[in-house]
């Protein structure tokens, strides 16, 4: 091959890159320039347009909006406390001989029961003595008497007319000795009640709080022997939200009206237990701290015979369900289908609707709806992202959906409300 050839050869391998490369550009700049058209024509057409036949973007559950009666349950805390309480105090002075084995910290008493028993040796005597006391002053009187008749007969049988002056029929002496003697009558009364003030007794059926004294020891006279409270009845001071006032009776509003609402109290100490009490009074003045108002619930019987759980504790901490007013004609929907406290999603022929609402009242899983909602409507149960009115949806769940709505939307159920804002 020749040096001419080979220059040949040379500038044919470099020609044809080159022709590739011009063919190939204006194709794949076709294809470029026809993917952008048709993205850009496929956007500008609505749903209802498009080859996928409107396809909606969402799939929601609803639960269908009712109106129905609805019994309002109000939530409270509060700490157990006794209804009448007392510190037993030793009316008179001594060395304890007994202590009733009920008197300890948790016993339980009756009514007239001994508890504490005081040395009653001193008090003995004293009665004795005034015994003896009594008995002298009897005679004076007796004496007294006698010489006052003498005096009016000796006035007599001297031929004096009417009644003798005072001084005569010794009417003063008959009074001293009278005197003495309701003294001495006294005397005994107040020794007797000592001797029987040494026997420390029960003045109800009850339980110790504490016990502050024991056997040998030497108390003075109102020296404190411990603390007791009734059994008959507890009671639980309960803060009101201010919100709350207005779906509740009070029983200061009716005092002839007898028992106020009932209480469902509940302890963490036994989660299993329960105790039934009621509103008794409320408290005449807005509590300065907290500026809320107080109610006091009563339990009655709170150590009675029960089947299962730990009786009620003074100082136990315990959460009560209060009955409130039962609110005819009720919107009633759960917590979290509200968006920012104030909006719900409604379906309204196939797309959503961003809907404003009024919450009159809610607890921490129930709202009741007071303006924005009517029955019938379609409310949005699923938990939506960023999306705004006008996204076409698709409704399913039906079968679910009036299950939860017939049991938990505007049934007239009661429900827990939450934690109390302080």
């Amino acid at each position: 091959m020749n040096e001419h050839e080979l220059h040949s050869d040379h500038a044919a391998g470099e020609s044809r890159p080159s022709l590739v490369v011009l063919t190939t550009l204006p194709i794949l700049t076709i294809i470029v320039l026809c993917g952008i058209a048709l993205v850009i024509f496929w956007s500008k057409q609505k749903p209802g347009e498009r080859g996928d036949g409107g396809a909606p973007l969402l799939l929601v559950e609803t639960l269908t909006i009712t109106a129905s009666d609805y019994q309002v349950m109000l939530e409270s805390y509060g700490t157990v406390q006794p209804r009448t309480r007392s510190q037993l105090v030793a009316q008179v002075g001594g060395q304890i001989l007994e202590v009733n084995p009920a008197f300890r910290d948790g016993g339980f008493f009756a009514k007239g029961e001994v508890l504490v028993a005081i040395d009653p040796r001193d008090y003995v005597a004293d009665v004795q003595i005034a015994e003896a006391t009594l008995l002298d002053a009897r005679q004076a009187l007796a004496d007294a008497e006698a010489r006052a008749e003498q005096a009016r007969a000796d006035w007599a049988r001297l031929g004096n007319e009417g009644e003798p002056p005072p001084l005569v029929a010794r009417e003063p002496q008959r009074q001293a000795a009278a005197a003495r003697l309701a003294s001495a009558e006294a005397g005994l009364t107040k020794a007797q009640l000592a001797l029987e003030r040494t026997r420390v007794v029960a003045p109800y059926d009850g339980r110790v709080l504490s016990q502050d004294v024991d056997v040998g020891q030497v108390v003075a006279p109102n020296a404190t022997l411990g603390s007791i409270y009734a059994t008959d009845s507890v009671e639980v001071r309960l803060p009101l939200r201010n919100r709350d006032l207005g779906y509740i009776e009070l029983p200061e509003l009716d005092a002839t009206a007898g028992a106020g609402a009932p209480v469902l109290f509940a302890s963490e100490l036994d989660g299993s237990t329960t105790w039934q009490g009621m509103l008794v009074r409320t408290e005449g003045a807005i509590d300065a701290v907290a500026r809320q108002l107080h109610v006091t619930a009563r339990v009655e019987d709170p150590y009675g015979v029960r089947e299962s759980g730990l009786p009620i504790k003074i100082g136990q901490y315990v959460t009560a369900r209060i009955e409130g007013r039962t609110l005819p004609d009720a919107i009633v929907v759960p917590n979290q289908i509200i968006y920012q406290g104030a909006f719900v999603y409604v379906v309204e022929n196939g797309v959503l609707d961003r809907r404003r609402i009024d919450v009159a009242w809610q607890n921490e899983e129930e709202s009741i709806i007071n303006a924005g909602l009517q029955p019938g409507e379609e409310v949005v149960t699923t938990q939506l992202g960023q999306v705004t009115s006008g996204t076409r949806v698709t409704v399913t769940g039906a079968a679910e959906r009036d299950r939860v709505g017939a049991s938990a939307i505007g049934g007239g159920g009661s429900a827990a409300s939450g934690a109390l804002d302080l």
